[in-house]
């Protein structure tokens, strides 16, 4: 089943999404959670108001050896929340995440640009992969093909885990990576909210409610 999160530590933008998405959690990094100044258990204390208890959170990890990583997964693991470590797919990150899956840790490989990444972190046995869609454009490669290879291999050597696709700039490239059957996506607030918005629809349910008043005035369906 597709799993959408937010990507964001806004917590009253994802209060605010949250009644109309079927939304599995959220999704954080380093940036996001420096420029918020909120502490990370704060944020998915006041997080877990929001969704609910069965929030899903993918934390990112601060260290960059494979000593400190593997350290800091498992204290991000002794937290009352359900967190999958995010763990980014460079030399170091792999080794960790290899050492990590040994004890099956739930963990997320990060900052993907290319399909070998994805495949060395699939292989090691990461949960998630996400593959930085738009980024990789703004590199001159081709993000929607990247994920394309990387969901071919995953189906053609039946590997467990799961795209969780991230940075977004529009709606169509969300689109465009759901038809290739990716298994979860992350969306900043403002695209998640263009998903929810169809004006026709506004439009449409505005002209409904004039022409029925029109002849019923304030009555409801039931009442007519």
């Amino acid at each position: 089943m597709l799993e959408i999160y937010l990507d964001s530590t806004d917590v009253a933008g994802i209060k605010n999404l949250c009644p109309a998405l079927p939304l599995a959690g959220v999704t954080t990094n380093p940036s996001i959670m420096a420029a918020s100044g909120v502490g990370l258990y704060d944020l998915l204390t006041a997080l877990t108001e929001v969704i609910g208890p069965h929030g899903r959170y993918h934390v990112q990890v601060v260290n960059n050896t494979v000593e400190g990583i593997v350290a800091e997964a498992r204290k991000l693991l002794e937290l009352p929340f359900d967190i999958i470590v995010k763990i980014p797919a460079h030399t170091a990150g792999l080794s960790a995440i290899k050492q990590l899956k040994k004890d099956n840790i739930p963990l997320l490989a990060t900052a993907i640009y290319t399909v070998q990444q994805g495949m060395m972190a699939a292989l090691h046995g990461a949960d998630y992969l996400a593959p930085y869609l738009n980024r990789i454009d703004n590199q001159g490669s081709d993000g929607v093909g990247v994920v394309a290879d990387l969901q071919g291999m995953i189906d053609r050597y039946q590997l467990p885990g799961k795209l969780l696709v991230a940075s977004f700039k529009n709606v169509n490239q969300v689109l465009q990576v759901l038809k290739l059957g990716v298994g979860a996506v992350t969306l900043p607030l403002d695209i998640a909210q263009q998903i929810l918005t169809t004006p026709a629809t506004d439009t449409a349910v505005e002209k409904f409610s004039l022409d029925w008043q029109a002849t019923f005035a304030n009555k409801l369906s039931f009442e007519s």
